[in-house]
């Protein structure tokens, strides 16, 4: 097995590389982002770590190669940024994921590529808590939803005709994130914990009404594993998509996991500033999916939010 991971430097891209190395199945596993990303600390000789700009076509023709085997797609500018930044959207995950998608048909047919959508694909339900699955019609309430579902109907394309065996895995926002903010919609999500967890103050810029589809870094990481691992015939030559399973959970309810877990000093470090436009994107995500699909197919379910943070503590917590 020879993995290439892009966005590796991302801590999903950095616990994923973790779990290879520790998985001792890879003969090679390359790690590419726009900064070169760190080896993980039990990474072995079979460990590449390169700067890659993957809008370069001659920099995706050095990296992607025949000899490949499975491909992670993980880079990306993320909600926030996308949104802010129209252009950068499109040229990162349009142009630059249709790029290493039309290089890999080319060179290494039939490649497997596991690549990480959003539910942000959605827009706001239908009706409100109504449960959406992967039958129901994607409206983006954002252009980072947008730009995610045009790469989303191109592998299923690719891979309806044999050119590539993509993997479509729809991650819930990821909690919680260790290290800086980033520019996702979401980030506040995690910020709530890992700021206040630190002792310092974080920002909540949305209603505490609002609810939001969630999963633990460990639960993301064994389910592209899992996602790796799957025979294409078990897609029965439909669609590619699966919606990884989550909990739903309300704003609320993590304020009040945040002061089981640190206790009033560290709910108190948390300022409510309403942001219109954060809360808007936020809120065209719908908060509750049927994810049979991938119960059948076998992924992992989440465990309840306390033991997310719990996972937290004991992962990246000093």
């Amino acid at each position: 097995m020879n993995v290439l991971i892009t966005g590796a430097g991302g801590f999903i891209g950095q616990a994923l590389a973790a779990a290879l190395v520790k998985e001792n199945k890879a003969a090679s596993i390359i790690l590419t982002d726009v900064v070169e990303p760190s080896a993980p600390h039990s990474a072995t000789n079979v460990v590449r770590c390169v700067k890659a700009d993957l809008t370069s076509r001659d920099v995706c023709d050095s990296l992607l190669t025949k000899n490949l085997t499975h491909v992670f797609l993980l880079h990306g500018i993320m909600s926030g940024a996308a949104e802010a930044n129209l252009e950068l959207g499109l040229k990162v995950n349009v142009d630059a994921t249709r790029q290493i998608f039309d290089t890999l048909r080319k060179v290494n047919a039939g490649v497997r590529v596991i690549f990480t959508s959003t539910t942000a694909v959605y827009g706001p339900p239908p009706t409100p808590g109504s449960l959406l699955t992967e039958a129901d019609a994607p409206a983006p309430g954002s252009s980072y939803g947008a730009q995610k579902l045009i790469s989303e109907v191109l592998l299923n394309d690719y891979s309806r005709r044999g050119l590539l065996d993509g993997r479509i895995v729809r991650l819930p926002t990821v909690l919680v994130r260790p290290g800086k903010p980033t520019g996702a919609a979401s980030s506040f999500a995690s910020g709530m914990f890992r700021e206040p967890l630190n002792g310092e103050k974080s920002i909540l810029p949305v209603s505490k009404e609002l609810s939001m589809w969630i999963c633990s870094p460990r639960t993301i990481v064994k389910n592209l594993m899992h996602a790796r691992d799957l025979p294409a015939e078990v897609y029965g030559g439909g669609s590619r998509v699966v919606n990884l399973p989550g909990i739903s959970v309300s704003i609320h309810e993590m304020l009040a996991a945040l002061k089981a877990i640190g206790g009033q000093e560290a709910l108190d470090l948390v300022e409510e500033k309403r942001d219109p436009a954060t809360e808007k994107i936020v809120k065209s995500w719908p908060a509750k999916y049927d994810t049979t699909k991938a119960q059948v197919l076998g992924f992992v379910e989440d465990g309840k939010l306390e033991n997310t943070l719990n996972e937290y503590l004991e992962d990246y917590h000093s």
